[in-house]
This record gives C-alpha cells, sequence and structure tokens, in this order.
C-alpha cells in the first residue's frame, strides 16, 4: 500500500514540518479533514484501519461464518474496501469468506480498464471473483442503452440495472451480505438529493449502515464515516456517461460545504440518522415484482419496466410520464396493464432469472 499514497501526500508533508500528532516522532505527512489532526503516514495506516474496525464492530456488521461479497468497481473506494477488509479478517479474525462481486455495464473505455483492476485486486488479495454483466442479464449493454436514450437519463438505467445486478451475482455466490464503498461523501450527498427530490422514503433510510434487510440481500457500509480524501487513490476514473448526472451538483455543494467547515459531511450525516417521519405519513409497501420476482413496491419493478421499454422501442418508458392513445395514460400504466404479452417477449430474448 505504500505506493499507493506517495503522490497525494507528498504535497501535504511539504506543506509543513511539524511532528505527527498520534507520535510525536516522525513528520506529518497529512491532515486529517475529519479532526484537524496532522499525523505521518504510518499512523494514518492505524488511525484508518482501526475506525474501520470499530465501525464494523459496534453496528455488528458481520457475525463469523458469514459469506460476503465485496462490491468491486475497481475504483479507489471497492479497491481499498477490498484491501482493508481483507486484512482486517486476516489480522481480527472475523472468520468471513470473502468474495469480490464486479458488475460489467458494457462501458467502453471505462469499464473494460476498471475490471483489469479488480482481476489484479483478485490475485493480490487472495479474493475469488464473481463478474456479471448486464449483457447476460438484460440484454443490453451501457453503450447499447445510451444509443437508444442518449445521455440525459441514462444514470436511471445504470443505477437501477447495476443495484439488481449485484443482487443477482450475490444471490449466485450465495452470500449473507454484500459490502459497499460508499463513503461519508457519498452518503452527505444522498441525503441532500432525497431532500432535493422530496423522497421521504429515501431520505428516511439513506443514512443507515445496512439496508435492505427486507430484501434479498442485506448491503452494509463499513465507509460509512470514512472521508473521501482519506480513501487512497488507487485508481480513479469518470464514467464517461456521468458528467452531467444529477448527483454531481450535489458533489459540488457538499466539496463547497467541506472547505468552509471540514464537519459539514458528518453533520449532514448525523441530521439525516436523526430525521423521523410522522406517523401520519404513507409509506410505499414493499412487495415483488409479478415478472421478475425483485422487490419492489409496485407490480413491476423499475428494471422490469425500463427493460420492456427499451425491448419495444421505447427507451423513455418509466423514465417520465408520456401521453397514452387510451384515456391519458402513459406508456408505463399501459404497460402494467398488459404484462403478459411483454413477459413472452422478455424470457424469449434474455431468459428469466428469478429470486
Amino acid at each position: 500500500m505504500d505506493s499507493a499514497v506517495d503522490g497525494p501526500r507528498q504535497s501535504s508533508a511539504r506543506a509543513g514540518s511539524r511532528l505527527c500528532t498520534c507520535c510525536g516522532e516522525r513528520k506529518a505527512a497529512l491532515k486529517r479533514p475529519k479532526t484537524l489532526e496532522q499525523i505521518c503516514r504510518e499512523c494514518f495506516y492505524i488511525v484508518f484501519e482501526d475506525e474501520i474496525h470499530q465501525t464494523i464492530v459496534e453496528n455488528n456488521l458481520f457475525k463469523p461464518g458469514d459469506r460476503v461479497a465485496i462490491g468491486a468497481s475497481g475504483g479507489k473506494d471497492s479497491t481499498v474496501l477490498a484491501y482493508v477488509l481483507s486484512e482486517l479478517n486476516r489480522r481480527r479474525k472475523y472468520c468471513l469468506d470473502l468474495f469480490l462481486l464486479s458488475v460489467d455495464e458494457g462501458i467502453t473505455g471505462y469499464r473494460d480498464d476498471s475490471l483489469e483492476t479488480v482481476k489484479r485486486n483478485e490475485i493480490q488479495y487472495g479474493l475469488p471473483l464473481k463478474i456479471i454483466s448486464y449483457k447476460d442479464l438484460y440484454g443490453w449493454t451501457m453503450d447499447d442503452i445510451v444509443k437508444a436514450i442518449g445521455l440525459k437519463n441514462n444514470c436511471t438505467f445504470c443505477g437501477v440495472f447495476r443495484r439488481q445486478a449485484l443482487d443477482r451475482g450475490a444471490a449466485l455466490l450465495k452470500v449473507d451480505k454484500i459490502v459497499t464503498g460508499h463513503n461519508a461523501d457519498d452518503i452527505a450527498e444522498t441525503v441532500l438529493l432525497n431532500i432535493l427530490r422530496g423522497d421521504i422514503a429515501r431520505l428516511s433510510r439513506c443514512t443507515f449502515i445496512t439496508t435492505g434487510e427486507d430484501g434479498p440481500i442485506p448491503r452494509c457500509k463499513p465507509f460509512k464515516y470514512t472521508y473521501e480524501k482519506e480513501i487512497l487513490d488507487y485508481f480513479s476514473t469518470e464514467c464517461i456517461y456521468s458528467p452531467n448526472a444529477y448527483r454531481g451538483f450535489a458533489r459540488e455543494f457538499i466539496k463547497d460545504l467541506e472547505r468552509m467547515r471540514p464537519r459539514a459531511i458528518l453533520d449532514i450525516i448525523k441530521s439525516g440518522e436523526n430525521f423521523r417521519i410522522s406517523t401520519t405519513t404513507r409509506m410505499p409497501e414493499q412487495g415483488t415484482c409479478e415478472r421478475c420476482g425483485y422487490i419492489s413496491s409496485q407490480k413491476l419493478c423499475k428494471a422490469c419496466v425500463l427493460l420492456d421499454g427499451l425491448n419495444r422501442g421505447l427507451p423513455k418508458l418509466g423514465v417520465g410520464r408520456t401521453k397514452g392513445v387510451a384515456g391519458g395514460d402513459s406508456d408505463c400504466e399501459q404497460q402494467a396493464k398488459r404484462p403478459e404479452r411483454s413477459r413472452s417477449s422478455l424470457q424469449g430474448k434474455h431468459g428469466n432469472i428469478d429470486f
């Protein structure tokens, strides 16, 4: 891991010659954004890993014997998560069976490169790797989807398909939990996005360290309180289809807040944790999709609606409301009324994966 911090930390070390506040012996190499402490590289590793361990223990994220899939994208967050979790599993004797689980969205020049990093992680950390692709699951790659839908709403497709793909891959691995590299910055951004969208249902649970306990496989976030700045930059490249994603605006706002007040990120997470919904507020009832069996609050899950639109040549189906020909129904509503017709075409072309 030494080479991973050389570049980002050298400039910080040159900024001053103060001694590490932890050991008092070596020169400080960086200033922690959460505490503003100036510490050396060696102490940073110890503190960083110890904080992740405390988060895992205090929140009872795992139990001995659990089979755990690490959502591995090849980016810095998931790469560091794979390393730290494998090290803690060995040193702290968690007794977990760890796996790397990657989703190949089919984005030329982005995912194919990052998957090479995941394959290296498989060898470096000695963890079995499972790769599951949009092409195999849905019959479409993201490159194909962007050609059909354009750049405006492509992130909607990718987010929905990716979440379901992770669950399907985890089911194939027969794991008990999925861990993801979502960090404190990500969670603070999600809190803001759900406020801006008025999404009360998601706002009430987006700060949970473990989610999906009512679904097929729970997910947890060991990096919930870890700042993005402290996650070592092993490998980082931006999705070529995401520069104008709505989340990007929230991300920039979070960065501006952090520059003015470093603790702003944790404060936003804390406010989300303290959010309470009125007992009179009606929340969506969770059920299962009539077509694929995936968890859904509607008759058809979002993935099936989006996929049906793509296969019928109506790529905007499920993204927004459109005027129908009969009584003003949207395409989504009309499609929901005709499940049998669509089901046969989907199964015939792409097969059927049940939960």
